[in-house]
């Protein structure tokens, strides 16, 4: 019986091998095919790959040769931050801020040089969240200008930044000194500022980044057009000849100036910073535009702007022009000297100093107020040639409106 059971079993057994082997061959053949028709996908897939783990080799061993690096700058972070704070426990008491504070509070007039250096102070002394400090370096942002203004704006913006305000920050204000990796880099390109005359960066946008070219109401320039109130200021100019100095800041050519050259408002003496130049002329007399404008930038011992405009009509050559427009910079900035070149600022100006005047503000941006203008009445020339070899085909914001301004006459 027991033999007979496992005859049966065997017959069964083998059935099922067979079955099974069956099965298998069926299944071997259908892979090989799927293989066959897949293969041009496998070998594609094998071959990227084999690139990925050839492009995660490559920088694996960049992180091993990086590491000591990293490790030194690690340390020279370390060293930073405890200096840093060296320096926050040196002002925490507030002995100093309230120093500062009382002793600016007694000045008439405070320069953004001051206003930036007591805002750095209530920075460390009171954090960069505190409202104050926060309203302090906004105020210094404000209050940049010409002179220094690139310096002062760095300032201010970095600060803000880092107190966690919605500012961006103009790429002019990245520190050439420090070694930014790719990623930092890229990082930093987001928060660029780039304003211009024209599109998204034009006038009419630049309230967004810089709220005072969009809010302030004595902005600049303006239309000059009657009645006008008579002026008692007397202006007298003393231009010395000194080497020539050009400059491509990407918005105009500007010509800075050596010091010595000073323009005196009744008795108070303004230095000479730089003159530029605007196609057309930003100002307009009876709503009509000259060709271009030079403006001639001063600023007084305690921080305060005035400026000089001359009117380019349309004309004659300009002598002065064809001494610039033959040593323009070469690259856009980076300031050019020419070799034996002396320019003499006064040969830009006619020898009448009637004027128009009005309280206003920078022409670009941060469109900071309180800006004395004298808009000469006697135009120079500029023949046609020469503004068209003027680099910028316009670079003139638009008139403001006057909000109640008055525009005085003298001279």
């Amino acid at each position: 019986m027991s033999f007979l059971f496992k005859a049966v079993m065997k017959k069964y057994l083998r059935l099922i091998l067979e079955i099974l082997l069956g099965v298998c061959f069926v299944a071997a053949s259908t892979l090989a095919y799927l293989n066959y028709s897949a293969k041009k996908h496998l070998v594609a897939e094998v071959g990227e790959l084999t690139e990925q783990l050839g492009e995660a080799k490559e920088a694996l061993e960049k992180m091993h040769e990086e590491e000591p690096a990293a490790d030194e700058h690690a340390a020279d972070t370390g060293t930073s931050a405890q200096e840093l704070d060296a320096l926050k426990a040196a002002f925490s008491n507030g002995v100093v801020l309230q120093d500062m504070e009382l002793l600016y509070k007694a000045q008439k007039a405070l320069s953004p040089e001051r206003q930036v250096g007591m805002a750095s102070v209530r920075l460390l002394t009171k954090g960069a969240q505190d409202e104050g400090t926060i309203a302090a370096f906004q105020k210094a942002l404000e209050m940049a200008e010409w002179g220094n203004r690139l310096q002062t704006v760095c300032a201010a913006q970095n600060a803000l930044a880092a107190a966690g305000q919605k500012v961006k920050v103009l790429s002019d204000c990245k520190k050439s000194a420090e070694k930014e990796d790719a990623h930092a880099k890229k990082d930093d390109k987001a928060h660029d500022v780039h304003w211009g005359y024209e599109g998204d960066n034009g006038p009419e946008h630049w309230g967004d980044n810089f709220p005072v070219c969009g809010t302030g109401k004595k902005q600049s320039p303006l239309n000059i057009v009657g009645p006008f109130e008579k002026s008692k200021d007397v202006l007298s100019v003393d231009y010395k000849e000194g080497p020539l100095k050009m400059f491509n800041n990407g918005h105009t050519i500007q010509v800075n100036v050596e010091p010595g050259s000073t323009l005196t408002i009744n008795k108070e003496s303004y230095d000479l910073l730089q003159f530029h130049f605007h196609r057309p002329s930003e100002e307009q007399v009876d709503g009509k535009n000259s060709a271009m404008v030079a403006h001639f930038v001063h600023k007084s011992k305690d921080g305060k702007l005035a400026v000089i405009g001359v009117l380019l009509n349309e004309g004659k050559d300009n002598a002065a022009i064809k001494t610039l427009w033959a040593n323009l910079p070469p690259k856009e900035g980076v300031e050019y000297l020419p070799e034996k070149v002396s320019f003499n600022p006064g040969s830009m100006l006619p020898k009448e100093l009637g004027f128009y005047n009005y309280e206003g503000s920078l022409t670009t941006p941060p469109c900071t107020e309180g800006v004395q203008f004298y808009i000469l009445k006697k135009p120079m020339d500029i023949s046609k040639d020469q503004v068209g070899k003027f680099p910028f085909k316009l670079n003139a914001r638009p008139v403001q409106s006057l909000n109640g301004r008055k525009i005085n006459a003298g001279g």
